[in-house]
């Protein structure tokens, strides 16, 4: 798997998906030469084994409004949208999602085989940015959900927790 640093971007709230205007996305733009089962291990070793899964990325903008989420390509490739609809689309590898980062799939190959986890702390939740309730719901929650202690593809010492506390106490 990659061991270049990551790329960081924030998104800002467009009025449907909250995004997290205080934790940046990392995106690992490097390949990932790994398996499925060598991306499972090296995400559960790093702390982020919480209901981990195999499939693909859903192809509507969704957000995840009490839990954080890594993706990894396994297999194939794929054209993902960050942010919701006003972001930015992105080739991934690895990319980590804090609480309330809209994402979809723009386009995939058939073969694509994508890795999630999540990590030990949060609840999954599964929010489409339809129903304003929910979205002001999310915006109390999203700045709750606590923060991990490790990078899911480079460990403890990898940037995310680093980046994620320096912009939480910005």
């Amino acid at each position: 798997m990659t061991t270049a640093k990551p790329l960081t971007y924030l998104f800002k709230d467009d009025g449907k998906v909250p995004n997290n205007s205080a934790l940046p996305v990392l995106v690992y733009k490097g390949a990932v030469d790994a398996s499925a089962s060598a991306i499972e291990t090296r995400f559960s070793d790093n702390g982020w084994g919480n209901g981990q899964w195999r499939n693909g990325i859903y192809p509507f903008v969704h957000y995840h409004s009490m839990i954080h989420e890594t993706l990894g390509i396994a297999r194939g490739h794929a054209r993902v949208q960050l942010g919701g609809e006003r972001g930015e689309a992105f080739e991934l590898a690895a990319v980590v999602l804090p609480a309330g980062t809209g994402h979809q799939r723009l386009s995939g190959s058939e073969d694509l085989l994508v890795i999630g986890a999540y990590p030990p702390e949060g609840t999954y939740n599964l929010c489409r940015g339809e129903n304003p309730a929910d979205r002001d719901k999310a915006l109390t929650t999203i700045p709750k959900v606590p923060l991990p202690d490790s990078d899911p593809v480079l460990g403890k010492d990898g940037p995310l927790p680093k980046l994620w506390r320096q912009d939480r106490e910005a």
